[in-house]
């Protein structure tokens, strides 16, 4: 009798900490269960369920929070859908690398003008950020973590043309 309320109390206090577990759901449906330790602006630092070790996943790869101890439910952010080259427009442009954490890296993209440009300074970055989205939106990619962004200028340039404005990237998807 002894051995089964010492068993029962090891299965009481298992499940009271196994209750107690935040799961993190991420967009592509995947679960982390653990501590939520801290939010910040554009990511969510947690440990897993028995480590120590603290871990950092973007908020961009993060659906909900639901906390353990209050069940409380905490949605993150909203998912972004991007199927073709028309949704364009949603492709979020991202500067910080640890804003890609929890996400799938899929491949380079590039977006520059025409080396002779007859735009001003912002139209043609415009263009060229406009065309590095196009890029990720044909690859199905709502991500791209900026690499690179020079503006070049001709010998010859007048301020509207021989400019040239690159920008690359990595694209990527939940």
């Amino acid at each position: 009798m002894k051995k089964f309320l010492v068993l029962l109390t090891c299965f009481a206090f298992a499940g009271m900490s196994y209750a107690q577990a935040d799961v993190i759901t991420k967009h592509n449906g995947e679960t982390i269960k653990g501590k939520v330790v801290k939010l910040e602006e554009y990511t969510v630092i947690y440990l897993y369920e028995g480590e120590d070790a603290e871990n950092t996943i973007s908020k961009y790869a993060i659906e909900k929070i639901v906390y353990g101890k209050s069940g409380r439910v905490e949605n993150v952010t909203d998912k972004i859908e991007v199927t073709s080259e028309k949704d364009w427009e949603k492709v979020v442009i991202l500067e910080d690398k640890a804003y890609i954490a929890g996400l799938k890296k899929v491949d380079e993209v590039r977006g520059k003008t025409g080396l002779v440009n007859f735009q001003t300074g912002n139209t043609g970055d415009k263009k060229a950020e406009k065309k590095l989205k196009m890029d990720a939106a044909k690859l199905g990619c709502p991500f791209v973590l900026l690499t690179a962004d020079k503006s070049t200028v001709g010998a010859t340039s007048n301020g509207l043309g021989g400019s040239q404005n690159i920008k690359k990237g990595v694209a990527y998807k939940y």
